[in-house]
This record gives C-alpha cells, structure tokens and sequence, in this order.
C-alpha cells in the first residue's frame, strides 16, 4: 500500500510526522508522503519542516517517506506560480487540492494544476472530458479517495480515467489514525468506484512509479 496524500500537525491532521509515519508503517505501507494543506502563507514553513523530518528521521522506518505539500483553495490564476515554488522550496510531490463536490473550490482548479504538471490531482469531482485528456499528455495521476464526502464522485473519475487512459491513485487524504485504511478495505473501495482487480492493482504500480521519480 502507499499513501500520496496525508496531513500532519503542520495543517489540520491530528498526528505529528513521526507517528503518522509509524502507525503507517505498522499497518504495512510501504511509501508515504505527507501533503499539507498549503498556500502562498505556508508552503515554506511546511516544507522546512517537514523535510527535515524526513531528512535526519525518514531512514530509521521501514517505509519510504517523502515531503510534499497539497495546494488548497489557490486562486487558478495563481496554480502554475506555486507549483513551481513549492518544487523551488523542495517538495518532492505536489498534490493540488481538486474541485471536490463538497468544499467550494474554485471553478477552474483542476485545469489550472493539471497545465501545471501537479503530481497528483486529489479528489477531483467531475472532473471533464478535456481535462482527463490533458492529465493523460501532462502525465498527471487522478484519485481516488477512500475519504468521505471527497468520495462521492470516485465512480465519476474512474470511469473517466478508463475512457481516456488516464493513471488512477488510490490516497486515503488521512488526517487521523483512523483514516489510514486496511488493505482490505482500500481494495473495496476502489472496486467500489467500478474499477476491476487488475485496475486496482495497476493504482499501486502508478503510486509507486511516483514515488520512485518523487524520490530520485
């Protein structure tokens, strides 16, 4: 299992990095990136840090751990700019906080991050037609969220990846202990939202072909 998309402390997750890493790690993931709800007014605070964390304690777990941020709630006009300063500021992933069907994002987000090469677009809603087209020529990842409310439109966006070819994550957007799904009920879920067992099983390999570009 791995886990593109959690939060710590450093925004409104529960856990500070080190146990979130820990109770991740005796569950059986096997990478995790800590992805912090970010703006212009703590991209830099996050990451610092965040990437000491996982520069001087990262190794002593048996799990990859890499530091990143989720843009959340930026102005579209303004999505390319930070992208490009939080990589600027070290993150080894960025998540863009995409326009789920339950928080008021801004029309225009999930373009807007997905022309700026964003890693990961989280919990997309519904997500269009040109713009899976897009994620597909930018090489972005789309989730799929085992979080609720986000969820909602998980059927939506498989469906959608599967029409157009474009890779499929699955992320628990984990703020608490409780969040970090089983294996089992992971596998449920994303067969839930209509993928096959082989799809689901090729979420992981995208996962970790992120993970090993993220980490280089």
């Amino acid at each position: 299992m791995i886990d593109l998309h959690t939060h710590t402390i450093f925004s409104d997750g529960e856990l500070i990095p080190a146990e979130l890493v820990r109770r991740a790690e005796v569950l059986g993931y096997k990478a995790l990136c800590m992805t912090d709800h970010a703006d212009e007014a703590t991209t830099y605070h996050i990451l610092e840090n965040v990437l000491r964390f996982v520069k001087k304690h990262g190794h002593f777990f048996d799990i990859n751990v890499l530091a990143g941020v989720e843009l959340t709630h930026v102005p579209p006009a303004l999505i390319g700019e930070m992208v490009k300063s939080a990589r600027d500021a070290g993150a080894q992933l960025v998540v863009m906080h995409g326009e789920t069907p339950v928080e008021p994002v801004a029309p225009g987000t999930n373009l807007a991050a997905i022309e700026a090469g964003v890693d990961v677009l989280a919990h997309p809603g519904l997500i269009t037609d040109e713009e899976v087209k897009l994620a597909v020529e930018k090489g972005v990842a789309l989730e799929i969220t085992t979080r609720g409310g986000h969820s909602y439109t998980n059927g939506h966006v498989a469906a959608m990846a599967r029409k157009h070819g474009a890779k499929l994550v699955v992320n628990n957007d984990a703020h608490a202990p409780r969040d970090l799904v089983s294996e089992d009920l992971r596998k449920t879920i994303a067969l839930g939202a209509g993928l096959t067992l082989d799809e689901y099983r090729q979420t992981e390999s995208n996962a970790w072909e992120i993970v090993q570009r993220c980490m280089k």
